[in-house]
């Protein structure tokens, strides 16, 4: 019986030996398609733990629900018309906020061991990088869909209707994508996932409240107004909120686009060598 195991054994790794013999290798992924890949990795990682959306869609609402209605009036006088000021605001903060988790999951990734079977296999290096942050700003998209469609539900009503609040929600994801980049060097320069998030929010919550989201920069005072204009969450809320008044400033967007720019050319490189050496 050994006899004849063995002999079926032999049969079966010399047919495996001529299949591959005699089948072209399938030819290497692209660049694209890899981070493609990748990309639809981070979708199912959702789809099977779909709590992972609690944090783009609760929170956003929990944020927009809480300052229009504990400090609507006493800011604008009432709620409606704090409403139509702050909800640009909220939505760039939103969505800023779920930067953070790219560098977590980047972290969780590297802990697990899942980043070297990542670099065993033939693909283009910075495909898993790209690809998270693409399947990422799935998410951002998200998080600013349920933003703005709370406010609507609660009176908000864009002058420049849907084209400008779709203008505005892409110009909002854009930024995010590059500041994603900085958080991915926090999530594979620190050592666990929770030092990284702790690190990622406790830079984003001071840049996003010494900003223009929640009051008019004038009524502040001096030294803190002209940080303020010239803080780039500042900056990219003006924008969101010229979109979405049918007015758009070209200055405030152009700007938003090359601090974004500038963030991805920045920082991609650094998490690229980084990725590679860790």
């Amino acid at each position: 019986m050994s006899t004849a195991t063995s002999t079926t054994g032999g049969a079966d790794t010399a047919a495996v030996r001529q299949a591959i013999a005699t089948t072209a290798r399938p030819p290497r992924p692209g660049p694209l398609s890899t981070a493609l890949t990748f990309g639809w990795r981070g979708m199912l990682k959702v789809k099977h733990v779909p709590e992972q959306l609690l944090d783009v869609t609760v929170t956003p609402v929990m944020f927009l629900l809480m300052f229009t209605y504990l400090f609507g009036g006493a800011i604008a006088g009432s709620t409606s018309a704090y409403l139509d000021y702050t909800l640009p605001g909220l939505l760039v903060m939103s969505v800023l906020f779920t930067t953070v988790y790219s560098g977590v999951s980047l972290n969780t990734d590297l802990t697990k061991g899942v980043v070297d079977r990542f670099r065993s296999l033939p693909i283009w290096r910075p495909a898993p990088l790209l690809g998270s942050l693409l399947g990422d700003s799935v998410r951002y998209v998200i998080a600013g869909t349920v933003i703005i469609t709370v406010g609507v539900a609660l009176g908000y009503r864009p002058d420049a209707g849907v084209g400008g609040a779709v203008a505005s929600l892409a110009l909002v994801v854009v930024f995010s994508f590059g500041l994603s980049w900085v958080f991915s060097v926090l999530g594979l320069l620190l050592r666990s996932p929770n030092a990284v998030m702790n690190a990622g929010f406790m830079g984003i919550f001071p840049l996003t409240f010494l900003s223009n989201v929640f009051v008019d920069p004038e009524t502040l005072p001096g030294p803190l107004q002209a940080f303020v204009d010239v803080n780039p969450i500042s900056i990219l809320a003006t924008a969101c909120r010229s979109l979405m008044d049918g007015t758009p400033d070209g200055e405030a967007i152009v700007v938003a686009l090359v601090v974004a720019a500038v963030l991805a050319a920045v920082f991609l490189p650094i998490t690229t060598r980084l990725y590679r050496s860790r």
